[in-house]
């Protein structure tokens, strides 16, 4: 269970001699999505003037870590990768130790909530999709089970404490990989330009700095 307050200080937890590393760079793309995620999983809870200090303190020793782990330029990449995990489970460890039994059931409510309404945006995706695509009921439930088995593996993947956040990352890309192999399979070619259409329509509208460039990639 993350810990909203946490994010000001893991905003700082890279530095930049180290953005050039393999996966540091994805790690870092993914915290916007991940930190939006834990505001709204924190939404409602209140804290008391002696847990503010807590995580002040808390916040404060994480960053003094950090910043000691910058400087040691001796180090590999991967033992830097491994002591910044650490440093970032025993932050989060003293963090839901500071939490009592009603916030983390306010925390798990918002999760919940959240999981409801992800799954109700996902309902409204696909109906959009096979309308447009005009999908076969056939080809519907194919997607439909396509994408709960790469939530399904992603998820598993993220629990599996066995794995470092490296390995996690790997094998999550190759699921996605996956995924995107086995809708091209099930989409006919027609659609698959459809698709391609849409994605680019989309990009336009929206006017983004290289979106275009990523519509062009072959569904």
């Amino acid at each position: 269970m993350a810990f909203a307050i946490v994010i000001a200080a893991k905003a700082q937890d890279i530095p930049e001699r180290k953005m050039d590393a393999p996966g540091v760079h994805h790690m870092h793309d993914r915290g916007g999505m991940e930190r939006h995620q834990k505001m709204m999983a924190m939404k409602g809870v209140q804290f008391t003037d002696q847990q503010k200090d807590q995580v002040k303190k808390g916040n404060e020793d994480f960053r003094t870590k950090m910043e000691a782990l910058k400087k040691e330029d001796n180090i590999t990449v991967k033992e830097y990768r491994t002591r910044m995990e650490n440093l970032h489970k025993d932050h989060k460890a003293y963090m839901q130790s500071i939490l009592t039994t009603d916030q983390k059931a306010q925390i798990e409510k918002n999760k919940t909530d959240m999981k409801g309404r992800h799954e109700e945006m996902a309902r409204k995706r696909e109906e959009r999709m096979k309308t447009t695509l005009n999908l076969t009921d056939e080809q519907t439930s194919q997607l439909r089970k396509n994408r709960e088995d790469i939530s399904a593996k992603i998820r598993q993947i993220r629990e599996d404490k066995s794995l470092s956040e490296d390995k996690k990352r790997e094998e999550i890309r190759n699921e996605m990989k996956s995924q995107h192999e086995k809708m091209k399979s099930i989409l006919t070619e027609e659609q698959k330009n459809k698709l391609k259409e849409m994605k680019q329509r989309k990009g336009d509208f929206k006017g983004k700095p290289g979106t275009n460039d990523k519509t062009k990639k072959e569904i």
